[in-house]
Formats: C-alpha cells, sequence, structure tokens
C-alpha cells in the first residue's frame, strides 16, 4: 500500500512541475521586462555615489586614496608624501536595497548610508533609473574645551536622488540633487542646510576602460566664499573583480559632508589631488533569482 502512495504522490508531483513548466512557456517572452545594466560600473563615480547598488548577499569592500596637492612642489613629491584615505563597506539586502559604513582619516569621520534603488531603466519603458540615499555622518575629532562644541554638533545628515540613464553602449549620464544638514556649520553666518545640485557622466573608451566626471554645484550664498564646488575627472579599469579608478579631484575629502560643502581646492590655483578609488565585492549567500532579463 505505502508503494502505491509513494508512486501516487510521484505523479502528482511530476504533473505538477510539468503545468508550472507549460504555464511559463505561454507567457509571451516580450512581457518579461528586459532591465538596462551596467550605467556604472560601481556604487560610486568618483567621489559621490552612483545610481547602482551593491547585490544582494554581497559584500563590497572599498578604499579610497587622496594624496597632496600637485602645486606642493617636489619637496613634498607632488603631493605624494601627504595622504589621506577612506575605507567602506558595502552590503547588499537584496537586489534593490544596501547598506554601508565607512571611516575617513579626514576629520576622522565616521559615516553611515542606506541606499535604495525605486526605478530601474528598461529597454522598452522606464526611460531612467532612479536610487534614494539618506547619509548620516559623524564628526570624531578632539576639539578644545574653549570650543564648547556639544556632542550632537558633531553630527550631521544628507538626503541625495541619483537619476541616470544609460544612452548607449558606451555613454551614461547621472543627476543628483543634494540637501545636506549640518547641526554645527564650519563658518559663521554659513547656512546649516546646504542644497547642491550634480552631474556625473561615464563615457566608455574599450571594453574595459572609461572616463568618468563629476560636479558638484553648491546653490549661492549657502556657504563661504572660500569654499569651492568639487570637479573630479577620473579613469575607469575593470580587472575582473573589481574596478580600479584613477583620477583627479581638488576635494580632499571623500564623503558628501566633505567634498560638498569644505572643498578648498581650486583648479585655477593648481590645487588638484590625485587619488584612486578601489573596490573589491564578496558573494556570502546564494545568488539572487530574477524573473527578467538584463541588457548589458
Amino acid at each position: 500500500m505505502k508503494k502505491i502512495l509513494y508512486i501516487l504522490m510521484l505523479f502528482l508531483i511530476s504533473g505538477r512541475i510539468v503545468a508550472q513548466t507549460d504555464l511559463l512557456n505561454m507567457i509571451p517572452k516580450d512581457t518579461v521586462p528586459v532591465y538596462v545594466t551596467s550605467t556604472f560600473k560601481a556604487t560610486r563615480i568618483i567621489n559621490g555615489q552612483s545610481v547602482e547598488t551593491t547585490p544582494s548577499h554581497h559584500l563590497d569592500y572599498r578604499i579610497s586614496h587622496r594624496f597632496g596637492t600637485l602645486n606642493s612642489g617636489s619637496y613634498q613629491f607632488f603631493g605624494l608624501d601627504q595622504g589621506y584615505i577612506y575605507m567602506g563597506f558595502d552590503y547588499g539586502i537584496n537586489k534593490d536595497w544596501m547598506v554601508g559604513v565607512g571611516r575617513s582619516s579626514e576629520q576622522k569621520m565616521i559615516n553611515l548610508y542606506s541606499k535604495l534603488r525605486v526605478l530601474r531603466q528598461r529597454k522598452e519603458g522606464m526611460p531612467i533609473s532612479l536610487t534614494l540615499m539618506g547619509e548620516g555622518f559623524a564628526d570624531m575629532l578632539n576639539y578644545p574645551e574653549s570650543d564648547q562644541r556639544t556632542t550632537l554638533s558633531k553630527y550631521s545628515y544628507l538626503a541625495q536622488v541619483l537619476i541616470a540613464r544609460r544612452f548607449n553602449d558606451r555613454l551614461s549620464l547621472q543627476f543628483m540633487p543634494t540637501f545636506l544638514y549640518r547641526n554645527r556649520n564650519n563658518v559663521h553666518g554659513e547656512n546649516n542646510g546646504v542644497t547642491a545640485l550634480g552631474i556625473a557622466g561615464r563615457y566608455k573608451l574599450t571594453k574595459r576602460t572609461a572616463f568618468v566626471a563629476e560636479y558638484y554645484a553648491v546653490l549661492p550664498n549657502q556657504i563661504d566664499k572660500k569654499y569651492n564646488n568639487s570637479l573630479s575627472f577620473g579613469f575607469d579599469i575593470e580587472t575582473g573583480g573589481h574596478v580600479f579608478s584613477l583620477h583627479l579631484t581638488n576635494s580632499i575629502g571623500m564623503v558628501e559632508k566633505q567634498f560638498l560643502a569644505e572643498t578648498t581646492g581650486s583648479w585655477g590655483n593648481g590645487d588638484i589631488h590625485f587619488g584612486f578609488n578601489l573596490g573589491r565585492s564578496f558573494g556570502l549567500g546564494k545568488k539572487y533569482r530574477t524573473n527578467y532579463k538584463v541588457q548589458d
């Protein structure tokens, strides 16, 4: 009797699998969305974030380095004797949501952030990708007692909308409306809230190389005149498991609070920093199964 029941169960299971397969084959292939991927090759462009998110159940380790200014002369080996470093970890909770934490040697700053992809560009239909980002910063410097700085004054917050489109196999552009709020600003008379508009682009040169550029313009009368807008140019090299980025920028800071509102360097004066970004991704779980196609 048990053998008969086992045989019947096998027939029922097999029939169910066949039925499901037949139903899937009946769905027109045109109804399966085809998503555009690789708008940018990393979660960051140069200093700022890209529309991309870390893959599901992947840990992305990132290290960024900035040297001193090129105009510091031969005594400082044109900036190479000086250095600033940022290290961060990003984790993909699912295919659209990631979280991250990082530490910058500049101001001994810790940042926590999260990105959520809301829209994804399709080959047909949706023309853009849109990702929302929220970030918090903590300045960990020790200040003299005369500074009278409270613990709360060390915190800052950021909200950003990342809107990107990959126009063809070579060109991608991104627009970044950004709002930064500092519990304490740097100079008397500055606004605590800073609004900036950013634009970035990527142009593919070869199969594994690309030119990237990034510019953030702070709206007038928000920060002191001694600060400048952040402008950066870079060259990305794909090397299998990671992207190696070489770039030139007028910003020492490698987190949004620093390069948006505290960039003192000027391209016109030769205050240009050479630097690099390097990221390496590690898979920590099963690959996320999708019910859509992708177009590289």
